[in-house]
């Protein structure tokens, strides 16, 4: 069987960042790496589900709420994925997106979106100030260093 591309990356050496990780068609899917893998503690699943509900809420209701097609966490609970129309073209305008999205969330003041036993499957799994925490922390990575979208490091097996 076929090993799927992501599994050709060596998640030993990979940093934080934003990764090209596929393409298909119109669709670009953007791997959002907010921990180095296995050296640093994996999100908590607060964080990560308070990271989605705001994430969601400000990019859709961003200037390029018409490109955002998915943003979900990762099973190995070190980041995200990020699914969005266009090409790579786009690289620059996406992690744009992306920061903007992490800036609101450092500054969100008021009610936590979808945080109501109506609105959410586990509303009670939800932190704002973890999420706060979380967004910063990956902002500075991000800023910490020019993102090339290209998984760096060695691959496995003659991968991406």
């Amino acid at each position: 069987m076929e090993k799927i591309a992501s599994f050709t990356i060596d998640h030993t050496i990979l940093p934080k960042g934003m990764y090209l990780s596929r393409i298909d068609a119109n669709t670009v899917t953007y791997d959002i790496r907010c921990r180095k893998p296995n050296v640093e503690e994996v999100l908590d699943n607060a964080s990560i589900h308070t990271l989605e509900h705001l994430f969601a809420t400000y990019v859709r209701n961003s200037e390029y709420s018409e490109k955002i097609i998915y943003f979900g966490p990762m099973g190995c609970r070190t980041g995200f994925y990020l699914l969005m129309r266009g090409s790579t073209a786009d690289n620059e305008k996406n992690l744009a997106a992306l920061k903007g999205a992490l800036e609101k969330i450092i500054s969100h003041k008021g009610a936590m979106p979808g945080a109501r036993r109506r609105e959410c499957g586990n509303f009670r799994a939800l932190s704002v100030a973890a999420a706060k925490a979380e967004a910063a922390r990956y902002l500075n990575a991000l800023n910490a260093r020019e993102q090339t979208f290209v998984y760096s490091g060695n691959t496995l097996d003659g991968g991406i």
